[in-house]
């Protein structure tokens, strides 16, 4: 039933599309860019919801204040310090280690606003556990999530990185001035 719901809203209401290459993933990091805007979560979780698929996501703690936090937990939202110092890295690849199926969605950017210099926890979570990264793009201008490529790392950060920001050029955020590949 909810499914239908995410598949009714993402497809027939809103009017999106998808472009699918690569075979989903039970355990994977999903590198999802451009991130110019709030819209982006609403939007991927629609779509993930249509694919019957689930997906945690990391989000600054601030906005896990009554009643967002519960609603945030409710769809896979983990809450993170970024002031703290903690091993981010090494939790989350706990948890790919504890569990059989764990998707994590990550916005390398780190922020909506333009930042050429993207975080690297996604690919060293992916390193750490052993599993693919998926590469999907928002695409606002075509009004479509894509889909089309399954990066395995190298462990060589600095030449993995040009290829996997290569990958998602041509995509045009909500906000296009606010991506910087």
């Amino acid at each position: 039933m909810k499914k239908a719901l995410f598949s009714f809203i993402y497809f027939k209401l809103l009017g999106w599309k998808e472009e699918i290459a690569a075979p989903f993933q039970d355990k994977c990091v999903i590198c999802v860019a451009p991130h110019t805007s709030n819209w982006d979560l609403f939007i991927g979780k629609l779509y993930w919801g249509a694919k019957g698929r689930q997906a945690c996501f990391m989000m600054k703690k601030d906005w896990f204040f009554f009643p967002l936090g519960i609603i945030f937990r409710a769809i896979g939202g983990i809450p993170v310090d970024r002031g703290r110092k903690t091993s981010l890295v090494g939790q989350m690849t706990a948890r790919f280690k504890q569990a059989d199926k764990f998707n994590l969605c990550i916005t390398p950017e780190g922020t909506r606003k333009p930042n050429p210099d993207w975080k690297k926890g996604f690919y060293y979570i992916a390193v750490g556990a052993g599993v693919p990264i998926q590469l999907i793009g928002i695409d606002y201008g075509r009004k479509t999530i894509s889909y089309t490529r399954c990066f395995t790392p190298t462990g060589d950060y600095e030449k993995d990185i040009v290829e996997i920001k290569s990958y998602f050029k041509d995509f045009k955020g909500k906000n296009p001035a606010n991506f910087a590949y």
